[in-house]
């Protein structure tokens, strides 16, 4: 009796010291939970293609600095890519409407002209409204302007956070290529699961996390391509600066690329170019917005089965406690959510006895 009271307590104690020690692991990991969830999301994308390079070198610390050079290059010449025709394009942009507003008295006097036109057209009428615009025009470039100080203060402090993120990601990957199939063995072991419900769980997590890496970027690809081909056809300016905003809105919610051809049709409408507007309008909500109802199911079918009210409710819910990492965290957690209650909910197998009756 005394030996199993002992055995209780030294167990209570294990358990009580365990749980001290996970929550002292979790307040230092913490600031680093972000990057991490990045690198486990960038193995799980790429790690076909480091186990190619495995299989040739077959020098394990070598195969995953190669590949974690590999995915540098496959992130970062797009972006670079991407982010100079941008950059042109801004400064392009900016340099015609600071001719316009030139020629128009000024910035304010400009934009105050094109609110007062845009309110004419909506039908809103007051011998005051000019001059109210141009007072609010006032305080809101004032108060933009110490948005605009503030918010590049704040980016200028961040910097060296990004940087740190960004290191502590790559270095998280470089072991996730080198030890992953090591530490997926130990886990194994760890998790008190039978084999086959700890590889369900982490199989799901992986199709999660790719058809949801997937998903999201076809729709933003695509709708971000489509986006910049109006425009161009349109013969608006910087239709890839524009794409891109749309591509990137596409990854968030409700909002989606609406927040760019919307403000757009309503310009040329105001600017007298119906037509224009017109199939903007028609091109934006049936063809543009149509394209996430095609593309997701084809690119995600197969890979979760997860009805889409779950899926939308899990990006908005990711998104808003992640960030934009809870657009993968978000759908992921649903998917192991559901394999544990399919493996609750499943009976389980008792071996036959032995028949005792011997002929």
């Amino acid at each position: 009796m005394a030996l199993l009271e002992s055995k209780r307590f030294q167990h209570g104690f294990l358990l009580a010291l365990g749980a001290a020690t996970l929550a002292v692991c979790f307040a230092i990991l913490r600031p680093f939970l972000m990057p991490l969830v990045a690198a486990v999301a960038l193995a799980i994308l790429f790690y076909p293609l480091h186990i190619r390079i495995a299989h040739r070198l077959r020098r394990p610390g070598l195969a995953a600095g190669l590949s974690v050079i590999l995915v540098i290059a496959l992130i970062l010449v797009p972006a670079f890519l991407l982010g100079t025709a941008v950059a042109r394009e801004i400064r392009q942009l900016y340099e015609v409407a600071a001719s316009k507003s030139a020629a128009g008295g000024g910035w304010t006097e400009w934009t105050a002209n094109f609110l007062h036109r845009v309110i004419l057209w909506a039908g809103i009428e007051s011998p005051e409204t000019e001059e109210q615009i141009r007072s609010a025009l006032l305080e809101r470039i004032q108060a933009f302007g110490g948005v605009l100080l503030a918010f590049t203060r704040d980016l200028l402090a961040n910097l060296v956070s990004l940087i740190v993120d960004a290191v502590v990601t790559l270095f998280s990957l470089f072991f996730l290529f080198r030890d992953g199939s090591r530490l997926k063995h130990a886990l194994a072991r760890v998790t008190p699961l039978p084999p086959g419900a700890f590889h369900r769980l982490f199989a799901d997590i992986g199709r999660s996390v790719l058809a949801n890496v997937y998903g999201i970027g076809s729709v933003a690809l695509a709708q971000g391509s489509l986006t910049a081909l109006i425009f161009t056809l349109l013969g608006l300016k910087s239709p890839i600066l524009w794409g891109t905003v749309a591509g990137l809105f596409s990854m968030i919610p409700v909002l989606g690329p609406p927040i760019v051809w919307v403000p757009a049709s309503i310009f040329l409408a105001v600017s007298g170019h119906w037509g224009k507007a017109l199939i903007l309008v028609a091109f934006g909500a049936g063809v543009i917005g149509l394209a996430d109802n095609f593309i997701r199911p084809y690119v995600i079918s197969g890979r979760v089965n997860l009805h889409p009210l779950l899926v939308f409710f899990a990006l908005l819910g990711g998104a808003q406690a992640f960030g934009f990492l809870g657009l993968f965290i978000g759908p992921a957690a649903l998917s192991v959510a559901v394999a544990i209650v399919e493996l609750l909910r499943e009976e389980p197998t008792v071996p036959p006895e032995p028949d005792r009756i011997s002929l």
